[in-house]
C-alpha cells in the first residue's frame, strides 16, 4: 500500500503550471493577491489568462485554490 495521497481538486494543477510556466505556484498567488478590486472567481480567472497568459484550466484551478485559502 502507498503512504502518500493522491493530490485531489484545484492543487493537482500545480505541477503542471510550475513546469509549463516557471514559477511557482506562490508567485501565481502573489499576482492574486495583488489583484485589489478584482474579487469575483472569472475576473481573476481572466486576468491571468489575459495579462498573464495562463490557459484557462490552470487559471481556473490557482483562482479556486486562491479564493478557498481567503474565505473570509
Amino acid at each position: 500500500m502507498e503512504d502518500t495521497e493522491k493530490i485531489k481538486g484545484p492543487a493537482s494543477y500545480f505541477p503542471s503550471i510550475k513546469a509549463k510556466y516557471g514559477h511557482p505556484v506562490e508567485h501565481w498567488f502573489d499576482i492574486l493577491r495583488q489583484a485589489g478590486d478584482l474579487k469575483k472567481h472569472m475576473e481573476l480567472v481572466n486576468l491571468l489568462k489575459s495579462a498573464h497568459g495562463l490557459g484557462h484550466g490552470h487559471a481556473n484551478a490557482l483562482v479556486a485554490h486562491h479564493l478557498e485559502k481567503n474565505k473570509a
